[in-house]
């Protein structure tokens, strides 16, 4: 009987050990020191950019934004993306309804209508252009100066090759009224990291 008891002991211990130590293991490769983007506000950004220039990219979002949240889940934790966009890029969360005032070099941007629900930012305004579509992202260049506006969700490997067409400058090889056209024959003969 002292025997059976053992052996059953035995075999509880280690049927509850290893699925725990297996699991262990899954989190710590999973969550152990996966690199992250390193988000600015676009006012850190911008000061940044003064002292050591390199191009923007600014992910204006909202709260409420279904497509914006899975950017983040998806595409913005693939370590390809993560590393390429630290790399070439101050990288900007930009809440496009924030309540917040953002200033730059003196110049005040409000939310007009605070309180008001869905009010947009001025500063979220002027870089979308009246374009309201969530999530978009804003390419600027070293300068500060807009270079494209790119709308809506995009997976890691459609993302790849956009990082690439403007943190290579392939863009400035286009004149800005072919830049959209370039970027699709850029973007279909790109052989990138991500499969």
């Amino acid at each position: 009987m002292k025997k059976q008891n053992l052996i059953l002991f035995l075999f509880i211990s280690l049927s509850l050990y290893f699925p725990a130590s297996l699991k262990a293991q899954g989190t710590e490769a999973s969550t152990g020191k996966e690199a992250r983007i390193k988000w600015y506000s676009f006012e850190e950004a911008y000061n940044l950019n003064k002292k050591k220039p390199k191009k923007m990219i600014v992910d204006v979002y909202t709260e409420w934004c279904g497509w914006c949240k899975k950017m983040d889940a998806e595409t913005f934790t693939n370590p390809t993306i993560v590393k390429y966009m630290n790399a070439h890029f101050y990288c900007v969360k930009l809440d496009a309804e924030q309540k917040d005032t953002i200033v730059l070099d003196g110049v005040k941007y409000v939310n007009p209508n605070p309180t008001a629900k869905r009010s947009t930012h001025q500063l979220a305004n002027a870089l979308l252009r009246n374009q309201f579509s969530y999530p978009s992202y804003v390419f600027l260049n070293e300068q500060g100066k807009y270079i494209v506006l790119l709308p809506g969700y995009h997976q890691a490997k459609e993302f790849e090759p956009v990082l690439s067409f403007f943190g290579e400058d392939v863009y400035l090889k286009s004149k800005m009224e072919d830049l959209q056209v370039k970027l699709g024959e850029y973007v279909a003969s790109f052989k990138g990291e991500i499969k």
